[in-house]
């Protein structure tokens, strides 16, 4: 069975994962699984202290130091378990019926691409643990997830607010019709407005490529708006979205058009870090 998955840790986007991780479960009908990965690198199940420089003989230190870790792991265990206990108590209190815990000891993107072939859609949010207020990043395992899953994946932002539109940034590639394909087998945007917005020259064989991925999306969307926009590819999508207030962004991840690459590099990380509203990305 296909389900939501919801990466589930101590970042101050945790409450945000969770509510969006909740609208999904109920817009598009498929049960929850709330994920929480105990890092391995940070808490090795068994810790090696073989090479520690300066400790030669001095088992005794050596055994204190190893007993250390093994609390520290076990403490970080517990704190991970409280985290999915929190997460479970939101999403119920959005009334999601259909809500089961997992917790695994590793790498987090070999734990989602373990689940890979049980995920309909990976919700994760925008900013890591490590983030404060002053100090604002893209979660560092972010990147290397997208690149890893085929499967399309929610980006949130701290704050939830319910998605009523969608904008899909479209280039009339075959992999842009590849993800238009993925858009409507996903049900992310099921039910709800979508605007095709493409970016460049106005041409009479840019409107017949929209208009083709239109049909091809017919009876999954509310209502669809196709457009193009001249100008650079990132203020000329943002400018659009704000302009007609659209809650969600969707893209395809990596490649070598022109918006492709605008998933990649210095780019993606300014769009990523100044993001107030959700992304869909489709691999």
């Amino acid at each position: 069975m296909f389900r939501i998955v919801a990466c589930i840790d101590g970042s101050r986007a945790a409450p945000a994962v969770c509510d969006y991780a909740a609208w999904a479960s109920h817009h598009m009908e498929t049960p929850l699984t709330l994920l929480h990965v105990l890092d391995e690198a940070r808490y090795p199940i068994e810790p090696d202290l073989a090479g520690s420089i300066g400790l030669g003989s001095r088992e005794l230190l050596m055994d204190e130091l190893a007993e250390l870790d093994r609390k520290r792991a076990k403490l970080a265990l517990e704190h991970g378990h409280h985290l999915l206990d929190e997460a479970e108590r939101r999403v119920n209190e959005s009334d999601v019926k259909d809500v089961t815990k997992r917790q695994r000891h590793g790498d987090l993107t070999e734990s989602v691409q373990a689940l890979e072939s049980q995920t309909r859609l990976l919700v994760m949010g925008l900013h890591g643990e490590s983030s404060s207020d002053r100090d604002i990043h893209i979660g560092s395992q972010l990147e290397t997830v997208i690149r890893s899953i085929h499967r399309p994946v929610l980006l949130v932002p701290d704050n939830f607010k319910k998605p009523e539109s969608a904008m899909f940034a479209f280039d009339g590639s075959a992999t842009a019709f590849k993800g238009i394909e993925l858009l409507k087998g996903s049900g992310v945007l099921e039910r709800l407005p979508l605007h095709l917005v493409m970016v460049g020259p106005d041409t009479a064989d840019r409107w017949e490529q929209l208009k083709k991925a239109e049909k091809m999306l017919a009876g999954v969307s509310a209502d669809i708006t196709l457009a193009i926009r001249a100008g650079d590819v990132e203020p000329a999508l943002h400018g659009y979205q704000e302009e007609h207030d659209i809650d969600l962004l969707v893209m395809g991840a990596y490649g070598h058009s022109t918006i492709r690459r605008f998933l990649v590099g210095s780019t993606t990380t300014t769009m990523l870090e100044t993001a107030k509203t959700p992304l869909v990305i489709l691999r």
